[in-house]
């Protein structure tokens, strides 16, 4: 009872610390290269209250302004800019959504800049469905709002797009714009071809208030979830079932019997464990419903076997009646297909939490060297105990023969007594 307390109230402190360091975000400012733009000096010497600042992914930088017409509208001065990784070509997307803050459904401007053209393409994108399931992306003058003044320009290694748009305010609300920002290396003329598959590509989304330069940052909500995550697998699967394997491995009968101590802390680990690592699971359900255009399926796929796998041992060691009596004959095989599952967890586990350290790229080394020290720790208990026990088992064969061989064997003492004994009789 007291351990499920305990539990209750770790996963209640990591939502709560997760909850507290999400919410709205305030202004980063540009860097000074990215100020120094002819573009950006044109929009301040127009609209005094231009504001900059820094986006969360893939390096941007977005500086805008805006202003109501006469017609009921929103004209908003757009200029959004990052480093090319190579600088000679690549492309920069930055679109707004009336709908959600995803790519799906966005408006975009899409800037393109080819290797072996001088002058970027600028064109602007309808991003429907249909595109994230594969189909081809090709321009759509045709958008339920104008856009004036496109231009791609470059400075001090930036490449940016500046362009205005007039907004409705019927469908878009600049105290909630849903906007979108992506970089891509690679484009057909004016198609641009598929980016990267980080989760800096994929969080790379905001909801702004034009009028504050505040923002509630889409992909931070999701770090923080993917944290929770992250530590409760880790903890659950990770740790904790390898620790009831090896408990009864080692302390059930040889090279020590803890009985039945050694039950009660294997079937604790492991139900603690099992708890743990569904709650983990059950997050990324959700952090995978949340992205269904955009899946890790070997992630996912082996994180279903891992929770399908820990169901079936755990289900087994709560049904104490369905498991067979010792000198039952299906004894054997239960045996046989418990470890079986067992051991196949061990080596499915370690794989799936690399597969998911390795989506966290470029902010995975810390986990990879927490993760990596547990599997170094648990290595070594299991290296000592397994010498121990191997010392142990030939220590005690080598007695075990020495003795068997000293009992059969008769000593030469009491043969020569015995025969002493016969010749002083015959005297």
């Amino acid at each position: 009872m007291q351990s499920f307390a305990l539990e209750f109230f770790f996963i209640l402190a990591l939502f709560s610390l997760s909850i507290a360091a999400s919410g709205f975000k305030s202004l980063n400012p540009c860097s000074d290269d990215f100020l120094q733009m002819d573009a950006y000096k044109k929009m301040i010497s127009k609209v005094n209250t231009t504001k900059c600042r820094r986006l969360s992914t893939l390096e941007a930088q977005f500086a805008w302004n805006y202003n109501k017409t006469s017609n009921n509208q929103t004209q908003i001065t757009v200029l959004i800019g990052t480093k090319l990784i190579p600088a000679n070509m690549g492309w920069l997307a930055w679109g707004v959504n009336p709908e959600l803050p995803r790519m799906v459904g966005t408006r975009a401007i899409i800037g393109i800049k080819l290797p072996n053209q001088t002058t970027p393409l600028l064109n602007t994108y309808n991003i429907t469905k249909d595109v994230k399931l594969g189909c081809k992306l090709q321009p759509s003058p045709a958008l339920d709002f104008r856009v004036q003044n496109m231009a791609a320009v470059s400075h001090a290694g930036f490449f940016a797009v500046f362009a205005t748009l007039v907004l409705p305010d019927q469908r878009y609300d600049i105290s909630s714009l849903n906007h979108v920002w992506q970089v891509g290396r690679y484009a057909d003329g004016s198609e641009p071809m598929m980016h990267w598959t980080s989760l800096g590509n994929f969080d790379s989304k905001e909801v702004l208030d034009l009028q504050t330069g505040r923002c509630r940052n889409i992909g931070r909500d999701r770090q923080h979830l993917r944290k929770v995550h992250g530590i409760l697998n880790i903890i659950g699967w990770g740790t904790l079932l390898p620790i009831g394997v090896i408990v009864a491995r080692y302390f059930r009968q040889f090279p020590f019997k803890l009985d039945p101590c050694w039950f009660y802390f294997h079937f604790s680990c492991q139900v603690l464990g099992y708890t743990l690592g569904s709650i983990g699971w059950g997050i990324g359900l959700l952090l995978g419903h949340e992205s269904k255009y955009y899946t890790f399926h070997p992630h996912r796929v082996l994180g279903i076997c891992v929770f399908g796998f820990t169901t079936l041992q755990v289900t087994q060691m709560l049904a104490f009646r369905f498991k067979p009596a010792r000198e039952d004959e299906y004894r054997k095989h239960w045996n046989v297909y418990h470890h079986f599952l067992g051991y196949a967890l061990l080596v499915m586990i370690p794989v799936n939490m690399y597969k998911g350290i390795k989506i966290l790229k470029p902010e995975n080394r810390i986990w990879k060297w927490a993760y990596n020290g547990i599997l170094v720790f648990l290595a070594m208990v299991v290296l000592v105990l397994e010498i121990y026990t191997w010392a142990k088992f030939l220590c005690a064969k080598y007695y075990k023969k020495s003795n068997q061989g000293s009992n059969s064997r008769p000593s030469n003492g009491g043969r020569f007594d015995k025969g002493k004994q016969v010749r002083s009789t015959d005297q």
